[in-house]
């Protein structure tokens, strides 16, 4: 497809928005939204800027940002989180902006079990001016790595500028004194004050402040003041020391330090280059500075593992900082640094180099046959588990392919044209299945959304990249669907929504949520956490970049295909380093895990989301298994290890859950155990996105190949290499309408036809039917109809604290432990809406309003289901006259798939509330539970197992 027919499609698609639904080639996407938007602290659904000053960039305002708390607030509502910028924290508040070097990390639990690490935010002083008192803080400005706060109270104002690895923090400063005050418990010594430089410890850490030249320093006990010589700028730099290091050594990198305190960073910017050739990547960081005073030119940087690892060129300091990323090597003297990465490659899917004849055949051609009626067989409605389906029936349609069965293939790939030709077409009055573009946040929707990728934008790489990767194979038997006349535009929406790769489009903020600097996504679009950012799912990151490099392919739109590749190769070797520590440098030496289960701005954490098993706390870096997730197979030896600590922390000689993914899994590392295991326990029930079928051929395949060989490269990206006993198998894919020619680097050439994958060397084999004739056309999938549950009479009272009756009352005191079942969702999404609900009513009820939202603490489990959320809603009818007066509907408890009961509290926090608190007279309370996600019904326990407190008395 000509990627300037398809560019002129998409750029001109939203020229004419208007209400209703806009069209982009075949397909539309809606302009008014049909649920929830982003909301926050401030009304941000109708101003996402309304924290944003005049002077910021213009365009989409950024999200999923290790800075974003500031931007887009969600509990402190004045100033936001702390922003780690590594090695410096940060910290917005009245008086100025708290800075903190967190050297000593928090560990919590040990062994076996949950446990997590953190460098807590710690301040060690704030940078401010004399008299300040700013109401809140804004974002005056940002670039690719950088931010400025911008502190105000009309009188005195304080601009910063902060960025990821830089030591230095940059301010301007008006109406008072420029002042460094250190925390009331810190201990502060000063080790040089001469002229506008002023050196000082505060609780061991070295830091350097610069006045302009002409101006001084007055310390005031643990106070420093400067009045900048009438100027309005100064800076401040953390020095990579330690209390052992010699005072000269010291001295020498302050003086270092100080050729470059007067340029200031202004702007920083990221550029990329694949080479086909060579099969390199080389990402060159850009800093733009501007000098205050003085000619020098550069700044200093502070490099990440995954950065100075594969350092083009530069000689870092002796001295590190130390961070929640491991150690960082610092350049001085610089406007720009390069990394230069190996890509490895990626696959549609692993070839079929196993004996096409006798009993593995057989088993292959039944696990295929039994998936020919539901190809996608999700368990909800929404964008996530949407997409899981359709990456379901992605690989079915790929491996189908390969074993000559077009029936299933057909299918499969008759199934997800149905789907996104649905989603892709918002027709008047269609309120699910379909995309809302809100020109405001400059974000593009799925509704029924999930898991926050509405209200919070969280996610949208999950989601879409699954999307984008079905539709790519799609694309490969159907062009006509995926050229820019038909869907192409809105697949190529949804990447830029989550990753936009063209900064001249100001629809989207570009790379949304990937880190630059960090080198991997975050998942959060508000940041609002304690501990920063945060991301789980660093495989199903991949799996959006992966479906770039797929669909650029097969299109031919190689920035679409660069920008995957840049992606994946640069987060590859971020999820090597801080989520599975191979080289044993980057976690705490205490910490008792090979692999954490979630990345925190701050540290990580041996946990999920949704379940504390540990065979989906590792395996959630795991799925979904797919030709582009090849990565995990780079270093077999830590596959092993790290499939044999999910079974030590787990308890078990197999995995309980999620066996297929783990089997999968131990393949990249050793195909002939993960085969035996397989055959020795194939009786599991698939996890969601996966299907015998799959399993199997993976497995079956990998035991042939052997292990990925990462010594050679190709000049394709859809080429990979494996060796089993030495002997090395070549395998090369074209997705394109023409043969071509794939060159190794070894000096091998593999010839491959058009529409196949071949291989070459120890297994010899040509796969695939070839393009074949699909006609899916869409179907509706009908909604449920709730069904009302009737509510039972409770008895009056005045006890605040309330216990859930086997009965369907709410009695004040506790009742014999027992439990109700709570009906499944039947695989729709009820996020907020209760859905055939059990109902807990107490009536005649005389208290008064004390303040505040209701208390619970509710005992639930869902067995070994996956996916399950339920979720509570508190209904107020003050008097007793039979209207609700006040409704609170918290978030939904995502419950894990191991037995036994989790306690789903008041913490999950309000998702909405409407009507005002009043007084009880003869009042009614209801509660009502049901499940808001999930195919299976849950348990919720009554009696003295679960209880509601009031917030009366």
């Amino acid at each position: 497809m000509a990627v300037v027919a398809l560019l002129s499609a998409v750029l001109t698609m939203l020229g004419s928005a208007s209400a209703g639904a806009d069209t982009v080639g075949a397909g539309s996407y809606t302009t008014t939204a049909p649920g929830p938007l982003p909301s926050g602290c401030a009304d941000l659904s109708t101003d996402p800027r309304h924290w944003v000053t005049s002077d910021a960039p213009s365009g989409a305002v950024p999200t999923n940002d290790w800075w974003s708390s500031i931007l887009w607030k969600r509990t402190n509502c004045a100033y936001g989180e702390p922003l780690f910028a590594q090695p410096l924290g940060f910290r917005a508040q009245s008086g100025g902006l708290g800075v903190s070097y967190s050297t000593k990390p928090t560990i919590s639990g040990s062994g076996k079990g949950v446990g997590e690490y953190h460098f807590d935010y710690k301040e060690d002083f704030v940078v401010g001016v004399s008299g300040l008192t700013a109401p809140e803080v804004k974002v005056d400005d940002w670039s690719d790595w950088t931010v400025s706060p911008y502190l105000s109270d009309g009188a005195h104002t304080l601009r910063a500028t902060i960025g990821s690895g830089l030591p230095f923090a940059y301010f301007r400063a008006t109406g008072g004194t420029a002042q460094i005050r250190a925390a009331a418990d810190a201990t502060v010594d000063v080790w040089s004050n001469s002229g506008p430089m002023i050196g000082y410890t505060v609780a061991g850490h070295d830091y350097v402040a610069f006045a302009p030249s002409g101006a001084s320093w007055s310390v005031s006990g643990s106070t420093f003041t400067s009045s900048l010589a009438g100027k309005d700028y100064f800076s401040v730099a953390v020095l990579p020391t330690t209390a052992s290091t010699p005072s000269t050594d010291r001295a020498a990198l302050a003086t270092e330090y100080a050729r470059y305190a007067y340029d200031h960073v202004t702007g920083t910017a990221v550029s990329y280059r694949y080479d086909e050739a060579d099969s390199t990547v080389t990402t060159t960081y850009h800093y733009t500075t501007t000098a205050l005073e003085g000619s020098a030119t550069g700044t200093v940087a502070a490099l990440l593992p995954h950065q100075w690892r594969h350092l083009a060129e530069g000689s870092p300091l002796p001295q590190t900082y130390i961070s929640s990323r491991g150690p960082l090597k610092v350049l001085t003297g610089i406007t720009s640094f390069s990394t230069s990465m190996v890509f490895h490659g990626v696959l549609p899917e692993i070839p079929g180099v196993a004996d096409s004849s006798g009993a593995d055949a057989a088993t292959l051609r039944n696990y295929l046959g039994a998936e020919k009626a539901d190809p996608t067989r999700q368990q909800s409605d929404d964008t996530y588990w949407t997409g899981k389906g359709l990456g379901r029936a992605a690989r079915l349609a790929e491996i189908a392919d390969q074993s000559g069965d077009t029936a299933v293939r057909d299918a499969a790939l008759s199934a997800i044209k149905s789907k996104l030709t649905d989603w892709f077409t918002a027709s008047p009055g269609k309120t699910g299945h379909l995309f809302y573009y809100d020109d405001k946040w400059g974000t593009l929707i799925g509704y029924p959304a999930s898991y926050g990728s509405d209200q919070e934008l969280n996610d949208h790489h999950f989601h879409y990249g699954y999307y984008i990767a079905a539709a790519a194979t799609l694309a490969r038997f159907d062009p006509t669907w995926a050229d820019a006349d038909h869907y192409g535009g809105m697949v190529d929406l949804l990447i830029r929504d989550a990753n936009n790769y063209d900064r001249t489009d100001k629809r989207f903020p570009y790379l949304r949520d990937f880190d630059i600097y960090a080198g991997h996504d975050w998942a959060s679009g508000h940041g609002s956490f304690a501990a920063g950012n945060n991301q789980e799912s660093s495989s199903e990151g991949m799996n959006f970049d992966n479906a770039l490099i797929q669909w650029g392919t097969v299109t031919g739109n190689k920035a679409v295909r660069d920008a995957g590749i840049y992606m994946y190769t640069t987060q590859a070797a971020a999820i090597e380093d801080y989520w599975f520590d191979t080289h044993d440098q980057v976690y705490p030496g205490d910490f008792p895990h090979k692999e954490v289960g979630m990345v925190w701005s701050n540290g990580g954490a041996y946990s999920t989301w949704f379940s504390s098993a540990p065979e989906q706390i590792q395996g959630i870096n795991l799925l979904p298994v797919t030709g582009g997730h090849l990565y995990l197979g780079d270093n077999p030896a830590y596959v092993k290890a790290n499939y044999q600590e999910m079974l030590d922390q787990a308890g078990k000689t197999q995995p309980g859950i999620w066996p297929d993914i783990w089997y999968e899994y131990l393949a990249l590392g050793d195909g002939d155990a993960a085969l035996a295991a397989f055959r020795a326990n194939s009786s599991f029930t698939s996890e969601e996105g996966e299907s015998k079928a799959h399993t199997f051929h993976w497995i079956r395949n990998l035991a042939a190949l052997g292990t990925v060989d990462t010594g050679v490269t190709a000049d394709s990206p859809l080429a990979a290499a494996f060796v089993k006993n030495g002997e090395r198998t070549y395998v090369a894919a074209n997705t394109t309408a023409a043969d071509t020619a794939v060159h190794f680097s070894d000096g091998t050439t593999v010839q491959v036809p058009a529409g196949k994958t071949v291989t070459a060397g120890a297994h010899t084999w040509t796969g695939g039917s070839g393009p074949g004739s699909a006609d899916p056309t869409p179907t509706a999938t009908p909604t449920p109809t709730p069904t009302p549950t009737p509510t039972p009479p409770g008895g009056p009272g005045t006890s605040p604290t309330l216990y859930l009756g086997i009965d369907g009352t709410l009695p004040g005191t506790p009742g014999t432990a027992d439990s109700v079942t709570v009906a499944s969702a039947d695989s729709v999404n009820h996020d907020g809406t209760p859905y055939k609900p059990q109902t807990f009513t107490a009536t005649g009820l005389n208290m008064k309003y004390a303040g505040g939202t209701t208390q619970f603490d509710l005992a639930v489990d869902a067995q070994e289901t996956v996916g399950n959320g339920v979720q509570l809603q508190m209904s107020y009818d003050c008097t007793g006259s039979g209207t609700w007066d006040r409704v609170e509907t918290y978030r939904y408890f995502a419950t894990d798939p191991v037995p036994g009961w989790e306690h789903y509290t008041d913490v999950a926090g309000l998702a909405s509330a409407t009507g005002t608190s009043c007084d009880l007279k003869n009042g009614t309370v209801q509660v009502k539970i049901w499940n808001a996600l999930g195919h299976a019904p849950s348990t919720v326990a009554t009696g003295s197992k679960s209880s509601v407190r009031l917030p009366y008395n």
